[in-house]
C-alpha cells in the first residue's frame, strides 16, 4: 500500500504533467514555426497566387509593334488572327498599322473559352493559365521577418493558354513573411525592401 506521501508526489508529478502538457498545446500553433510547407501552403493559397493570368486580345485597328509582338506571332503561326495594312488610327503611328481579324478558325477557338456575347466583342479578356508551385526552395529569417524563395510554372487552362504559356519552363520567385501575434503571415503590403508576394510574382526569373 502506499504510504500518503509517496501518493502524494505521485499526484503532483501528473498534475505537472498534465499542465506541461496542456501549456505546450496552447502556446504553440502550426503557424509559430515558418517551416517550407506552411510557406508553400501559404503561397499556394494567397489570391495573388491563384488569380489567373488574363491574355487581352485586341483586334481592329493595332499598331504595328503590337501585331508584330511574340503574343500576335503566335497567334497567327496558329492561323487565330490575320492582318492587313490599314491607314493608322490617330495616336497609332507611325505606319503600318493593321486591321487584325479573328479566322474563322480563331472564332471558334474563343466560343470555346468565352460567354457568347463576350466572343462578339472587339476586345477579348481571355483567362489563359494558372500557377502552380513547385517547391518552396528557402527560407531566410530575420527577427521577425523572413524571405521565401520558391519556384513555380504556368499550367495552361486552354489552347490558347498551351499555346502562350509553356508549362516547361520554370521561375523563381520570392515573397516576404511577417511573424504576428498569431503567427507567420503573408505579406500583402510591405515597405522596401522587403517583397510582396505579387511583386515577386511580377519580377519572377526563369530558373536554369
Amino acid at each position: 500500500m502506499l504510504s500518503a506521501a509517496r501518493l502524494f508526489y505521485l499526484m503532483r508529478k501528473k498534475y505537472i504533467l498534465c499542465l506541461l502538457a496542456t501549456l505546450l498545446l496552447t502556446a504553440c500553433s502550426p503557424r509559430d514555426f515558418l517551416s517550407r510547407r506552411l510557406a508553400g501552403d501559404l503561397i499556394a493559397a494567397s489570391p495573388a497566387f491563384k488569380a489567373p493570368q488574363q491574355y487581352i486580345l485586341q483586334t481592329g485597328v493595332v499598331a504595328n509593334k503590337d501585331f508584330v509582338s511574340p503574343e500576335y506571332l503566335v497567334l497567327q503561326h496558329h492561323g487565330w488572327i490575320s492582318g492587313a495594312t490599314t491607314p493608322c488610327s490617330p495616336g497609332l503611328g507611325p505606319p503600318p498599322c493593321w486591321d487584325v481579324r479573328l479566322t474563322p478558325s480563331g472564332v471558334d477557338t474563343v466560343r470555346t473559352i468565352l460567354p457568347a456575347e463576350q466572343a462578339e466583342q472587339s476586345t477579348f479578356t481571355i483567362p489563359v493559365a494558372r500557377r502552380e508551385l513547385i517547391a518552396v526552395t528557402g527560407v531566410s529569417r530575420v527577427g521577425n521577418n523572413a524571405e521565401v524563395e520558391f519556384t513555380w510554372k504556368w499550367i495552361s487552362l486552354n489552347e490558347i493558354g498551351a499555346a502562350l504559356y509553356s508549362g516547361d519552363v520554370h521561375y523563381r520567385s520570392n515573397a516576404g513573411f511577417r511573424d504576428y501575434d498569431d503567427g507567420w503571415r503573408l505579406l500583402v503590403s510591405a515597405p522596401h525592401p522587403v517583397q510582396t508576394l505579387d511583386d515577386g510574382l511580377k519580377n519572377a526569373e526563369p530558373t536554369p
